[in-house]
C-alpha cells in the first residue's frame, strides 16, 4: 500500500490545526500605501525603480501587532498569519540578504513584533512568505511578473541567474525559521508550473522545493507547511472559493484550509467596497467546518498599519457570534448525518450542531435522527426546542402536520429566528447514535 498523502496524515503537532478551525490572515506591506490591491505592481506594470518610492512613504506608525492579536483572539481565532514578504519583494523582517526591508528603512522588525504579540495572546504563530520576488535582480520574468510586456524581457532573462535567486530564497527562509522562535505554520505562496502567453511558469524545480521543505523541517520539526511549493505537504489551500465537499486526494480525506478575503483584495484596497456581508462570512465558516476544513479570514491594514473601521466591525461581529457559538466551530468537524435543506451540520463528539442558513416556519425535519437525540436547544441562549416524531402514515389535516419519512425527527421552532446572525441548534445525541 502506498504511503498516505502528507495532508491525510495526523500527528501530535498537527492536532492544534485540526481543531482550530478559524484563523486570521494579515496582508501588509508597501502595497498598503498604494492602496490599490497587493498586486498593484503587476496590474500597473510598474518598474522596480518607480515602485521603490513607496519605501520612502511607508510610515506604519499605527501598526500594532498586539492589538491585532487581541482582536483575533476576541474573534475566536486560534492562529494568525502575517505576510513577511509579498511578491513585491519588500521584507517586514530583519534580513542580512537585502536592504529592502522594514528594519533598514523604518527601523522596525514587524515579524519580531508579530511573533511576540501572538505568543502573548496565546495564538499559534503563522508566517507567509512569497516565493516570487519582483524586486530581486535574478528573479526571471514570466507571465506573473510586472515586466512581462517589456520588449527586452526575454533578453534580460538570459542575463539573470535564477540559481542565485533560489539561494536567496532559501537563505531568507532560514532566517525566518532561525531568528523568531517557534513558528507553528508556514504559508508559502505560490507555484504556477505551466506555460502561459509564451512564458514558462515556475514550480518545485525552480524553488528547490524538496530541499527547502527539508530545511524547514530541520529548523522547525513541528512546523505545518502548506501545499504551494508544488510538492505534497501538510494541507491543501483552496483560495477564494468554497469546496462543495470535504477535500480529498485519491479518495482519501485531507487536511485543508480555505483562505478568504473580505472584499476580493488581500492588501488594503481603499476604493474596493465589494465587502462580503457578515452573514455570508459566518455561513462560509460553518460550511467550511462542516467539511472538515479551516477558514483563514483575511484583513488588510491600511497605509499607516491600522485595522480599518470596516475590518474591525467584521472581527467584532465574528467574535460576538463565536462567543455564543464557538463550540459548534472549534474542535468540530464533519458529521455523517444528512442535514435538511439550507442548513449544515458540524459535530463534536456527542454534540451535533445544526447551522440554519434560512430560518423556516414552524418546524424543521431532520432525516435519520428519530430516537437518536436526547435534547435539543438553541445554542445562543440554551433554550429547549420541543422534539416530535410524525409517523409516515399520519394524515395531514387542515391544521395538523402530516407524516414524515421513516426515521425523521421534527423540531418545533419559534416563529421568530433567534436574534443572532446565524442561528445554531445544538442536538445532544444518544449513545447509540455515535
Amino acid at each position: 500500500m502506498s504511503e498516505l498523502h502528507p495532508a491525510a496524515q495526523h500527528h501530535p503537532h498537527t492536532e492544534w490545526f485540526d481543531t482550530a478551525r478559524l484563523g486570521l490572515f494579515v496582508h501588509f506591506g508597501l502595497y498598503s500605501v498604494a492602496a490599490r490591491h497587493e498586486w498593484v505592481m503587476w496590474y500597473e506594470k510598474t518598474p522596480v525603480d518607480e515602485y521603490e518610492k513607496y519605501v520612502d512613504f511607508f510610515d506604519p506608525d499605527l501598526f500594532n501587532a498586539r492589538e491585532i492579536a487581541r482582536q483575533a483572539r476576541a474573534a475566536g481565532m486560534s492562529y494568525a498569519v502575517l505576510t513577511t514578504k509579498h511578491h513585491d519583494g519588500f521584507c517586514l523582517f530583519n534580513t542580512a540578504h537585502t536592504d529592502y526591508n522594514s528594519l533598514h528603512h523604518q527601523g522596525r522588525d514587524f515579524v519580531a513584533e508579530w511573533c511576540e504579540a501572538l505568543r502573548a495572546e496565546g495564538l499559534k504563530v503563522g508566517l507567509y512568505y512569497s516565493l516570487l520576488d519582483w524586486h530581486h535582480e535574478d528573479f526571471t520574468v514570466d507571465f506573473n511578473h510586472p515586466r512581462r510586456n517589456d520588449p527586452s524581457a526575454r533578453e534580460d532573462n538570459a542575463r539573470k541567474n535564477f540559481a542565485r535567486y533560489r539561494e536567496y530564497l532559501h537563505a531568507q527562509v532560514r532566517e525566518l525559521l532561525s531568528n523568531y522562535g517557534t513558528i507553528d505554520y508556514l504559508f508559502f505562496d505560490f507555484s504556477y508550473p505551466r506555460v502561459e502567453e509564451g512564458w514558462e511558469g515556475k514550480g518545485h524545480k525552480d524553488w528547490g522545493s524538496h530541499e527547502l521543505e527539508a530545511l524547514c523541517r530541520q529548523l522547525q520539526p513541528d512546523i505545518i507547511i502548506n501545499d504551494r511549493l508544488d510538492i505534497p505537504s501538510d494541507l491543501v489551500t483552496p483560495e477564494q472559493y468554497q469546496p462543495t465537499s470535504p477535500m480529498s486526494i485519491d479518495g482519501v480525506p485531507v487536511r485543508w484550509e480555505a483562505c478568504q478575503t473580505l472584499n476580493g483584495s488581500w492588501g488594503y484596497d481603499r476604493d474596493n467596497t465589494a465587502f462580503k456581508p457578515i452573514s455570508m462570512i459566518l455561513r462560509m465558516l460553518a460550511d467550511t467546518v462542516s467539511k472538515n476544513g479551516n477558514l483563514l479570514l483575511n484583513i488588510g491594514p491600511d497605509g499607516r498599519g491600522a485595522i480599518t473601521a470596516h475590518d474591525q466591525r467584521i472581527l467584532h461581529e465574528v467574535g460576538e457570534w463565536m462567543r455564543l457559538h464557538g463550540r459548534a466551530i472549534v474542535g468540530a468537524g464533519a458529521s455523517s448525518f444528512t442535514p435538511p435543506a439550507n442548513t449544515v451540520y458540524t459535530q463534536r463528539g456527542e454534540r451535533l450542531y445544526l447551522h440554519v442558513f434560512d430560518w423556516p416556519f414552524g418546524h424543521l425535519h431532520l432525516p435519520g435522527l428519530a430516537g437518536k437525540v436526547r435534547f435539543a436547544r438553541l445554542l445562543n441562549d440554551g433554550s429547549e426546542l420541543h422534539m416530535e416524531v410524525h409517523e409516515p402514515s399520519k394524515e395531514a389535516l387542515a391544521t395538523r402536520i402530516g407524516g414524515q419519512p421513516e426515521g425523521t425527527l421534527t423540531l418545533k421552532l419559534p416563529t421568530r429566528a433567534p436574534e443572532t446572525i446565524l442561528p445554531v441548534i445544538e442536538l445532544l445525541l444518544s449513545p447509540d447514535a455515535l
